[in-house]
């Protein structure tokens, strides 16, 4: 016998235990409605697309740097599969990026203070609008961090740094593309 039939039956009067058993089938009923399924699963938004299909139908505005590029060309990689941009859109990304190297860590050599160790922040806003009507159907901003070494080397800490900004290219592009299929399925 289980607890919960030891408290059914150690309920006394049978008012009380039918009173408990409506109030355990109603919070059964209300729990079997919530339901959990796969942000990229076969099924449908509210408009009746897989959201697969929703999200290969956005075009992505050019952006002016070489880091929103990198941004840019891993969404257009992630959105359409592979496949490019969409020849006739439903949608319109606008797409700015700003990255923000930080020295993290300063170590004295010789007197001075000379930077070892830095983080680039990239930030990336969105605005998704569906082409014809003008509707903001999203906007949004998301940041990323990532960690760098800094040589002494010239060249060696340059690369350090465009190595960051490409690491964090990609993980911005991962975080946005999870930010917009989230918003359009909830439409």
């Amino acid at each position: 016998m289980s607890s919960f039939d030891a408290l059914i039956r150690g309920l006394r009067g049978r008012p009380l235990r039918k009173a408990l058993m409506v109030g355990v089938m109603l919070a059964l009923g209300a729990t079997s409605a919530c339901t959990v399924r796969p942000l990229y699963a076969d099924g449908t938004t509210t408009g009746g697309l897989p959201i697969k299909s929703e999200l290969s139908a956005i075009a992505i505005k050019p952006v002016s740097t070489r880091y929103g590029q990198e941004v840019r060309n891993h969404l257009i990689f992630l959105f359409g599969g592979g496949k490019g941009q969409p020849a006739a859109p439903r949608y319109s990304l606008q797409l700015v990026v700003v990255a923000r190297a930080e020295s993290a860590v300063q170590v004295q050599i010789a007197g001075e203070n000379e930077p070892t160790a830095g983080t680039l922040t990239m930030i990336g806003n969105y605005t998704l609008t569906e082409n014809g009507k003008g509707a903001v159907l999203a906007a949004g901003e998301r940041r990323v961090a990532a960690n760098y070494d800094l040589p002494k080397q010239e060249y060696a800490a340059l690369r350090a740094v465009r190595d960051a900004e490409n690491r964090a290219a990609r993980e911005l592009a991962q975080v946005l593309q999870l930010a917009i299929a989230q918003e359009m399925s909830q439409r």
